[in-house]
């Protein structure tokens, strides 16, 4: 999606509104835990682009994704009550594992040995 100053603002507004409806409105254990990244909003504002973790394996991105999937109408209409939008957008959920990627990258580099790690300067 093009990403604009009007639509990366929105976005950036949807996201800590969708924060507050899965804390405050929500009870799924499933979504315990859940942190919202970002959220991408469409040029014509009818879609957004949710991408979400948890900590865990699979199993609970799974379950994450599940509880978000079933809680999607009561989560919009949160989202309707706390912005001031025309047509509230269809929700799209997208895991983020940047987290689980950064956390991988750390543990191999610190198994990296000591003469790769200097290389004699």
């Amino acid at each position: 999606m093009k990403s604009t100053p009007r639509t990366r603002k929105l976005g950036e507004t949807v996201r800590e509104a969708l924060a507050e409806v899965l804390r405050d409105d929500i009870a799924d254990p499933r979504l315990d835990f859940a942190t919202i990244t970002s959220v991408s909003v469409s040029s014509d504002l009818g879609v957004a682009d949710v991408f979400v973790t948890t900590h865990g394996g699979q199993d609970r991105y799974d379950a994450l994704l599940d509880g978000l999937h079933s809680a999607d109408k009561r989560i919009r209409n949160g989202l309707a009550k706390r912005v001031s939008m025309r047509i509230v957008p269809q929700l799209r959920y997208h895991l983020d594992t940047s987290v689980d990627e950064g956390m991988r990258i750390y543990e191999a580099l610190k198994d990296v040995p000591p003469t790769l790690a200097d290389n004699g300067e």
